[in-house]
């Protein structure tokens, strides 16, 4: 069988494998607590595009343009909804209604725009506008929760967020350490700190 990128096929599966615990762990803690949930749901997002991208990157000899095509609309919209759920998430734990409501409904408006887009469009960048924003505005709402009441969660995932841009910016860079161990790999293994941090800061939120 031959493997086309083995090291970054196994640095997502890792990081595939190491999300999904963690997703499991916040989804069986108190089912109370809405945040925790969909912040777990994110994580399981979020490992379900791992998984595909460790699929893309290790057996592409193997996939017609169909297939590849397949993968990559999976990809986008996993990524997507790991977005989607971080952001309702920290909605659900920092603010009260009636005001939740309508940014949780702004948070679904702008998953429905992002998913109706991608149907006829492949490039990367429209994933960034799509995460970037939404990453911001998780930021936003956890330094407000800091001030407004020192909330434990805030330090960690503001922390876990700028460690996974960190890693995207190294990704984009192009930066390769060795020949068998490249820009994509090492994106897999900071964003694997990244999930940690995040995971610390997710498990400590409570719903509004």
């Amino acid at each position: 069988m031959q493997i086309t990128e083995p090291t970054t096929m196994l640095t997502d599966y890792c990081l595939a494998i190491l999300t999904g615990y963690f997703a499991l762990k916040l989804l069986r803690s108190d089912p109370r607590q809405r945040s925790v949930w969909l912040w777990g749901a994110a994580f399981l997002a979020t490992a379900a595009a791992a998984m595909l991208g460790g699929t893309s990157h290790g057996f592409a000899f193997y996939f017609d343009d169909f297939w590849k095509t397949l993968i990559w609309k999976a990809t986008v919209y996993a990524v997507g909804l790991a977005s989607f759920f971080m952001l309702s998430g920290t909605i659900m734990a920092v603010v009260k209604a009636p005001v939740r409501k309508w940014l949780l409904a702004a948070a679904v408006i702008q998953f429905l725009i992002y998913a109706s887009w991608m149907i006829n469009h492949d490039d990367f960048k429209y994933v960034i506008y799509d995460y970037v924003p939404a990453m911001l505005a998780v930021i936003a709402l956890q330094v407000y929760a800091y001030f407004r009441a020192k909330e434990k969660s805030a330090l960690w995932i503001i922390t876990g967020i700028l460690i996974s841009f960190f890693a995207a910016g190294i990704q984009q860079s192009g930066l390769t350490l060795h020949q068998h161990f490249n820009h994509n790999d090492l994106y897999h293994v900071i964003q694997m700190g990244a999930i940690y941090v995040l995971f610390r800061g997710a498990r400590l939120l409570n719903d509004r």
